[in-house]
């Protein structure tokens, strides 16, 4: 259950920080709003996997995998130039996260 706990954390991370390009610098309301519940949300769920897994593991997954997404948003969805160093940085954040992911298994 914390790693769904830990899934909903990153999706609800990821959808605020998808939206703050909408909010205009928090000036338009309905995405301010939705910004705000879902960074809640994604603190919430993310306390809620701390009950099962170790903390440097759910913040080491979280802040990757949510940054690996945003970065992939951006380029494929929302007109980022793409290049070999950007996909390079991506494939060197998810290698950390499985790198500390193994790290806590042993």
């Amino acid at each position: 259950m914390a790693w769904l706990y830990l899934a909903a954390a990153i999706a609800t991370e990821v959808g605020g920080t998808v939206a703050l390009r909408y909010t205009d610098g928090f000036t338009r309301p309905l995405p301010s709003a939705f910004v705000i519940a879902a960074y809640v949300a994604s603190i919430w769920f993310m306390a809620l996997s701390l009950k099962g897994l170790e903390i440097s593991l759910v913040y080491a997954v979280w802040a990757g995998i949510g940054t690996a997404a945003i970065a992939v948003i951006g380029m494929t969805a929302l007109g980022e130039p793409v290049n070999a160093l950007k996909i390079g940085s991506i494939a060197l954040v998810i290698g950390g996260v499985v790198g500390l992911n193994l790290a806590g298994a042993n």
